[in-house]
């Protein structure tokens, strides 16, 4: 789902409640996890003032975001089968389930989300709980990211990476496809 117009903007409105540049703090959060974004950019402010906040908006967006599906995010997610696919995300099941259900993608039986876990990406656990819960080794687990904590997360679980929806490879990734449309065609073969 292409949400990061969306995210970018919900970064500078939290930037702009505190006095912050915020291409500087989206930055910022392009690499961390929110709480260590808010210790970066923001170090003299109460963590968990910061973190409600963010939910806050993070709440306001699922509700009135604009959101639209990659290219071939529909037909790529309707040919996965329910149980041999996870969705593994640094935000909340709650938002995930609203923006999925905004652009009609349909869901995984199996979300692995922030509350999911202690450590998020870059940590390996999102991925190795994810592997877990669908009973596979994590060897024989693809990673779809476009991002590069999640990259760096997925191969810290040793899975295989591709990184998708960029002009150039995220470092790491074992393959690249400038677009998830470019990538469905060969996510699909895999299942073969």
């Amino acid at each position: 789902m292409d949400a990061v117009a969306d995210q970018r903007r919900m970064w500078h409105e939290w930037a702009a409640r505190y006095g912050l540049d915020g291409d500087e703090v989206h930055a910022v959060a392009l690499r961390t996890r929110p709480v260590e974004t808010f210790a970066a950019v923001a170090p003299g402010h109460d963590p968990d003032e910061c973190l409600a906040l963010l939910h806050a908006l993070e709440d306001e967006d699922v509700r009135t975001g604009t959101y639209a599906a990659f290219d071939g995010a529909a037909e790529l997610l309707g040919g996965l089968p329910a149980d041999r696919w996870a969705l593994v995300t640094s935000n909340y099941e709650h938002r995930v389930r609203g923006r999925f259900e905004r652009t009609g993608l349909p869901l995984p039986g199996l979300i692995v989300d922030a509350a999911s876990v202690a450590e998020g990406k870059p940590s390996p656990v999102p991925y190795l709980l994810a592997a877990e819960k669908l009973g596979a080794d994590p060897t024989d687990c693809l990673v779809i990211e476009d991002a590069p904590s999640g990259v760096r997360s997925g191969l810290a679980a040793g899975m295989t990476v591709w990184s998708v929806n960029g002009p150039a490879p995220v470092d790491g990734a074992h393959r690249h496809f400038p677009t998830l449309a470019d990538a469905a065609p060969h996510i699909l073969a895999t299942l073969v």
